[in-house]
């Protein structure tokens, strides 16, 4: 195993949840089967990987200021605010180097802050492994990026959440995800019609509430009120997962009125699954939107702030900007993105 002597770049994409997000969490999809439907946009978590020659490894979190450096050891100590990405060294050079330690300064920012609902964290993750697989030359596929991702956040170490920020990432596009228990994930790609996505990109609003949140509190209640059997928690999933599929016949048919319509029911859906998803200011934000003309709107990721995703008639866009422009949060601007992660070395 030789690493690379080169600079090392890679970026993922960060994803819109459109339709049946949260039941990508267990138990639910253990017990009942999850399905997502999700977009990535051309907002991004970056990563840098350059050679050192001290035997140190220093990681940076360029937009955070968080600075972590220890001597190359095989396994690093998680006890400090880049746990993630000390864990990904950890991880690869366990697995894939056989507990080789190597010498490396891996330098992180992404477009949004943390909590922002768009996936961020495993975004990271994701274009950290990219980053090092590459500077490894270890050939690893969509599906084995994605799965690392996933066992280092929630295994590893024990994080909240689900399973489909990280496929997001790693796959990028439109796609309907599905999961089940013991790890089984089926992608199936969205072959959208290019004036479909033109007409959904050219009336997206991305609004950010202004607030991070950690989605963690939410989600662990979402998953005691599965674990107790709770029948309305329960039943708000079964509605969500099917919103998932009813989104993508929208979708695949360009019914924008269907398309809001299952928004709005997801939204609804959503509120019932745990306490705090929504909050005083998401909800006169959504309200205020669909007054002024928008097809729909809800929180994208677990709720309790971050990023409110909008949908409007391309034409009422205008008026239900100036709506918005009465709150506190601002306005993000993006466009969909087929790509997903994608690495590179720096000649």
């Amino acid at each position: 195993m030789h690493e690379n002597l080169k600079k090392v770049r890679a970026k993922a994409p960060l994803r819109l949840g459109l339709a049946g997000g949260g039941t990508d969490v267990a138990p639910y999809s253990d017990n009942f089967g999850g399905m997502v439907l999700n977009a990535t946009i051309s907002l991004y978590a970056y990563c840098t990987v350059d050679p050192r020659g001290d035997g140190q490894v220093r990681l940076e979190a360029l937009d955070l200021g968080e600075v972590f450096q220890h001597a190359a050891v095989p396994v690093l100590p998680v006890n400090h605010e880049l746990a993630l990405v000390a864990q990904v060294y950890n991880r690869l050079v366990a697995v894939y180097c056989n507990g080789r330690p190597f010498a490396v300064t891996i330098r992180t920012h992404a477009d949004v802050p943390p909590g922002s609902g768009l996936g961020s964290s495993s975004t990271m993750v994701v274009a950290v492994i990219a980053a090092l697989a590459e500077y490894l030359r270890l050939p690893l596929g969509e599906y084995e990026i994605a799965q690392l991702a996933f066992v280092i956040e929630r295994r590893d170490l024990g994080l909240s959440g689900g399973k489909q920020d990280q496929y997001a990432a790693t796959f990028g596009g439109f796609n309907l995800m599905e999961f089940y228990a013991d790890d089984r994930v089926i992608i199936n790609p969205l072959r959208l019609r290019q004036w479909i996505i033109s007409e959904l990109e050219a009336g997206l609003i991305l609004y950010f509430s202004g607030r991070s949140r950690s989605s963690a509190a939410i989600i662990d209640e979402q998953v005691r009120n599965v674990q107790a059997g709770k029948a309305d928690s329960i039943e708000a999933m079964h509605q969500l997962k099917d919103q998932a599929r009813q989104m993508k016949e929208a979708l695949l048919l360009g019914d924008f009125n269907a398309f809001g319509q299952v928004m709005r029911a997801g939204w609804r859906a959503k509120r019932e699954m745990a306490a705090n998803i929504s909050t005083d200011e998401i909800e006169q934000v959504v309200d205020a939107a669909i007054a002024a003309g928008a097809h729909g709107g809800k929180i994208s990721g677990a709720g309790g702030g971050g990023f409110v995703m909008i949908s409007v008639p391309p034409e009422k866009k205008p008026t239900v900007l100036k709506a918005l422009a009465g709150f506190s949060g601002r306005v993000f601007s993006c466009h969909f993105t087929q790509e997903g992660a994608q690495a590179w070395t720096v000649q």
